[in-house]
């Protein structure tokens, strides 16, 4: 049995705050992971157009073991700097690395693309991003704000405007996983045209609507729905996210559960991991629970970090709300209960 944890968000997971900063004028934002002790970390990469930073450190067979934090940004490229601004932020609390007298705070980050939604990029001679950083980590607390928050301020899908989406299980073993995603997909978390999730066999206590599947299946559901098709061909997009537990795990088990949570974006989105999409997953593991797992329950972590991240993505897109110069309605907005 698997079931949420109290908050139903990663930050059910020990030793994990959230912090948020975003720019509604801008129409983008900053999301930063804080582990209040150093915490096992890995990535998969499975999009065909990332942005990444500090990834390379998280293989199993590189040096460093732990990190600090992790940034999720929106930007595109000049989202980058946000973590520049987060690490500001680890030093001042004497956070980081030691080498000598001197700390480095270790701060992984990716973005994803929304330079072209509707928001004022007209920012000057640098972006706004590295400040963003620096106000996420000072806002990190267990309680933050989803949907057009953060990372997903300015997220959008094929269909309706994505956003900053979480969700946590714990099993039966007692160890909890959660997951922190924003979703600016290429494709659609929805079936159709209408309101119904991809991820609905996955929904616990109607955590994105409770609508479940559609009946009878529509007929085009299969039909690829693409942002922008054939309008603004170059968009690029890209949903990323952090899978995390308290299981005791090694660098090499965390990169197996990143990989297993990349099922929940197939499971969540329709297509996923394409071309336009630099689909990314980082893992945590901060080990406060104390307890090492077997094969066999690493089976029910993974099959967990699937469908947690699968309910994530749906809440992002669930809890987006409307703002001035949308280019998309936000789901709320279509209530007509046929979907």
């Amino acid at each position: 049995m698997m079931r949420p944890g109290p908050r139903n968000a990663i930050t059910d997971v020990g030793g994990l705050r959230v912090g948020n900063a975003e720019d509604h004028r801008l129409k983008s934002g900053v999301s930063v992971i804080v582990c209040d002790q150093p915490a096992v970390a890995a990535v998969q990469v499975l999009g065909g157009a990332p942005g990444t930073r500090e990834t390379d450190l998280l293989e199993p067979h590189n040096t460093v073991q732990t990190v600090d934090a992790i940034v999720l940004s929106g930007g595109s490229a000049f989202g980058l700097d946000a973590a520049s601004g987060a690490q500001a932020a680890l030093r001042q609390m004497g956070r980081g690395f030691p080498v000598g007298n001197l700390h480095i705070p270790i701060v992984p980050a990716a973005i994803l693309f929304d330079l072209i939604n509707g928001g004022d990029k007209d920012w000057g001679l640098y972006p706004p991003y590295r400040e963003l950083g620096y106000a996420a980590v000072q806002a990190a607390a267990l309680e933050f704000s989803t949907g057009t928050a953060g990372a997903g301020t300015g997220a959008l899908t094929a269909t309706f405007k994505g956003g900053l989406g979480t969700a946590s299980t714990i099993l039966d073993n007692g160890i909890t996983i959660g997951a922190l995603v924003a979703v600016n997909a290429l494709g659609s978390a929805t079936i159709g045209d209408g309101r119904h999730f991809w991820s609905a066999p996955f929904e616990e206590d109607a955590e994105f609507g409770g609508l479940g599947m559609p009946h009878p299946f529509p007929r085009d559901a299969r039909d690829l729905r693409i942002k922008f098709r054939g309008k603004q061909s170059e968009t690029k997009n890209t949903t990323i996210a952090v899978i995390a537990t308290d299981a005791v795990l090694t660098k090499a088990e965390a990169k197996r559960l990143a990989i297993a949570a990349h099922d929940g974006f197939s499971r969540a989105l329709w297509p996923s991991h394409t071309p336009l999409d630099g689909d990314l997953v980082f893992a945590l593991a901060t080990g406060t629970s104390g307890k090492t797992i077997s094969l066999q329950d690493f089976i029910d972590l993974g099959a967990a970090a699937a469908s947690t991240m699968a309910r994530a993505i749906a809440r992002g897109v669930h809890d987006a709300t409307a703002q001035e110069n949308d280019l998309l309605p936000v789901w709320a907005a279509h209530l007509d209960p046929l979907g």
